[in-house]
């Protein structure tokens, strides 16, 4: 974490110039002009007249003491913004994690078990749709014909009344009604890659001399398919959730914006243009912890689902 810290401070002070020249720079557009006395009063304000290294260690100090600092861009505290934004992201993501993998999977084995069929010319073609359209413009598509058939705003998590409201039985159940769609148009491209993945791994499985053998000796299709192909054929998808946790977070900015949904992407990316250290760096650090946290959890669960893999002792 130590290292994943330098590189997103460095990458996001690389940009030329900083929070204070971006700030004037849009003031000056609006008309009001700055001195050069006040200039160097705001970086002394925002601490952006020290030196890199100085400031990199004096955000490191405030983390460890587990305050992520101000938002320059927001002026509020960063720990309050995460508080609005990484629950409602985390919730979203691992529901969209059990919508992906609970489609792609049994329909990938389908694919595979009745390879060259109708159905499974069809699921083919539906997984090149998927991977084909954006998710965006899904997104758009999907609040015009909402709006223009059904008279229905699709964006948000929340109706208007319930925005603002504190948290209830009535607020739930309206997230509840508004989180399907974002979950489909997120899950779009991941579920259609995620089928083919399956579909190849378990046909190249199925020709195993395994799986011939245990064939000809009598062994039930059902048994023979889920104790060793599907075992095996499932790795793949497994061990992608470690980049799929933090990429489900960050990776669908343009959707959220799209969809007004109140989650960390479209705040990371008004914070890195503004070059928010703070904000923009408190929201790296959350994605490189998920990564860990992603690549944990799928050794594990690779060593549950796959016999031939053991931890040694």
């Amino acid at each position: 974490m130590g290292a994943l810290s330098i590189v997103a401070f460095i990458i996001i002070e690389l940009p030329p110039g900083d929070y204070v020249t971006r700030y004037v720079a849009e003031m000056q557009q609006d008309g009001y002009w700055y001195t050069d006395a006040e200039v160097a009063a705001l970086r002394r304000h925002f601490g952006v007249d020290r030196p890199i290294y100085v400031r990199y260690f004096q955000w490191v100090g405030k983390l460890l003491r587990g305050d992520f600092g101000v938002s320059f861009s927001l002026y509020r505290p960063v720990s309050e913004i995460l508080a609005e934004r990484v629950p409602l992201t985390a919730m979203l993501s691992l529901v969209t994690l059990f919508f992906t993998f609970g489609v792609a999977i049994p329909i990938g084995i389908y694919s595979a078990l009745h390879q060259y069929s109708g159905t499974d010319y069809f699921l083919t073609f539906v997984g090149f749709i998927g991977l084909a359209i954006p998710n965006f413009l899904l997104a758009l598509i999907l609040m015009f014909l909402f709006h223009k058939y059904f008279g229905l705003s699709i964006g948000g998590l929340f109706s208007p009344e319930y925005m603002e409201a504190p948290l209830s039985a009535a607020k739930i159940m309206d997230l509840i009604n508004h989180m399907w769609i974002p979950i489909i148009v997120i899950g779009t491209a991941g579920t259609a890659n995620l089928i083919r993945i399956m579909r190849a791994c378990l046909l190249d499985e199925l020709r195993k001399q395994y799986v011939i053998t245990a064939r000809a000796k009598g062994m039930r299709e059902g048994t023979l398919l889920f104790k060793y192909p599907v075992r095996v054929a499932i790795n793949p998808i497994v061990s992608t959730i470690g980049w799929l946790l933090p990429s489900l977070i960050s990776g669908e900015t343009i959707v959220a914006i799209v969809l007004s949904l109140p989650t960390t992407g479209p705040i990371l990316l008004k914070a890195l243009l503004a070059q928010d250290v703070y904000l923009a760096g408190s929201i790296v650090m959350i994605l490189g912890f998920l990564t860990i946290v992603g690549t944990a959890v799928s050794d594990i669960l690779l060593v549950m689902i796959d016999p031939r893999i053991q931890y040694e002792k």
